[in-house]
């Protein structure tokens, strides 16, 4: 199957040659004939198999019919990069077809989205909780939306975004189109599935299949050695492009950081950021500029950089199915790629989970030149977890803290103190490979 086979306009069709597409991958074959036809869908797959493609394409033919200057899309997405990313496929896809799109989301000024507003899109990418701020202030007007996209559905949930959603749906015409993309089906967004989406067809494509192209690496180390193990990987690795995943914002911050100050070429992803810095460390990582990103997982959705050489989880991620969207960040674009992963004590159930999914024992290695037996500094053990002031980034079940983009919404919900548990120390140990 070829993209011409779907008869897209002309127009459409010289945007999708110039993005240089040519066979659909299986999301888009499968996913744009049942969205070109009207159907409602519901799509399993996971980031980085084209499925931005997949809704956008038939969205640009349906909307060079019709009236021109109101909103007639509605794309939903969890954070401000993945936003950006959608928003940058719509303008390339589109670059021929006239129609206008914007991002809505929080963490900037909102009088400049409320001017283009005024002068009139038909596309909206927006974050929920900024998109709520215009409908509260009346400065969007979504009664002439024809087609809803709710992507990354898993990611909205983990955030605590589905009351948003639902407050969002409300506001639409029944009459719609409706899509939702997700990489997971929680029995939440099951249930959200089934109240916004209409004999929906569904498309799956690869769950949970880690890529072939990825190879596997564990390495057993103390909680306070991490940093020092990373700096040595480096050293005697040859890499490109490197994506250091961490599980707080600040210790993404204070780690990219210290890679700065010995001299690599290094940047953070994170909440704690300006809306400007973190579009310049995201653009620096895509140009080459910035060698080494660190990144929590929220911050890290969006990132789409073909050359990326390694991803390393300087901590584990919270499910298998967060270890298999972080490890495909690599080994993209018929590439081979390397996955290094940090393991304290602690996270030996996890460890059994990810090699349960992967359906393989992953090597575990030794550094032979490494000095494991290095004791923490005083007060280092303690320093390697967030302050009591930091919330964990495990996801919530919609019902935690949450934020847009990690950490840049105006909303942020807690738990009230009497109700919040108090943190246990947990020791930390050191794995013995073997």
């Amino acid at each position: 199957m070829e993209f011409n086979s779907f008869n897209f306009h002309p127009n459409i069709a010289a945007g999708i040659s110039a993005a240089g597409y040519s066979t659909p991958t299986p999301i888009q074959a499968q996913a744009m004939p049942p969205v070109m036809l009207g159907r409602d869908v519901m799509g399993l797959a996971q980031t980085g198999t084209g499925k931005t493609a997949a809704f956008v394409l038939p969205m640009l033919q349906r909307l060079l019919q019709g009236e021109r200057g109101k909103v007639r899309a509605l794309i939903v997405a969890p954070t401000r990069e993945l936003a950006e990313q959608i928003n940058e496929t719509v303008i390339a896809l589109g670059k021929q077809t006239g129609l206008r799109s914007m991002t809505v989301y929080g963490g900037v000024s909102i009088n400049p989205q409320i001017q283009k507003l005024r002068r009139g899109v038909e596309i909206v990418v927006a974050c929920p909780g900024r998109l709520l701020d215009h409908i509260q202030q009346r400065t969007i007007n979504l009664s002439q939306v024809e087609v809803l996209v709710l992507d990354e559905a898993d990611r909205m949930f983990d955030m605590g975004f589905l009351p948003d959603i639902r407050k969002i749906v409300k506001r639409l015409s029944t009459k719609r189109q409706t899509l939702l993309f997700s990489a997971t089906m929680p029995k939440e967004i099951l249930k959200l599935a089934q109240e916004v989406l209409t004999n929906p067809e569904t498309v799956q494509v690869d769950m949970i299949a880690p890529p072939q192209t990825v190879s596997h690496a564990l390495y057993p180390v103390a909680q306070h050695l991490k940093t020092d193990l990373l700096l040595h990987l480096l050293k005697q690795t040859s890499t490109e492009s490197v994506l250091v995943f961490t599980r707080t914002k600040h210790r993404a911050k204070r780690l990219g950081e210290k890679l700065s100050k010995v001299g690599y070429k290094a940047a953070s992803l994170q909440g704690n950021l300006s809306q400007n810095r973190r579009q310049a460390a995201l653009n620096g990582f895509r140009d080459g500029s910035v060698q080494i990103l660190v990144a929590t997982d929220i911050a890290a959705r969006g990132i789409d950089v073909s050359q990326i050489s390694h991803v390393v989880n300087f901590d584990i991620p919270d499910t298998p199915e967060a270890y298999i969207h972080r490890i495909g960040r690599t080994g993209r674009a018929a590439r081979t790629g390397e996955a290094f992963t940090m393991i304290a004590g602690e996270d030996t159930q996890m460890v059994r989970a990810i090699e349960r999914t992967l359906g393989k024992q992953i090597l575990r290695h030794t550094l032979s030149d490494f000095d494991y037996s290095a004791a923490a500094p005083p007060k280092e053990a303690q320093a390697t977890r967030p302050p009591k002031s930091f919330k964990s980034s495990k996801p919530t079940g919609g019902k935690g803290p949450r934020s847009e983009g990690a950490g840049g919404a105006a909303r942020t919900y807690n738990k009230p103190a009497s109700r919040r548990r108090p943190q246990s120390a947990r020791p930390t140990s050191v794995v013995r490979g073997h």
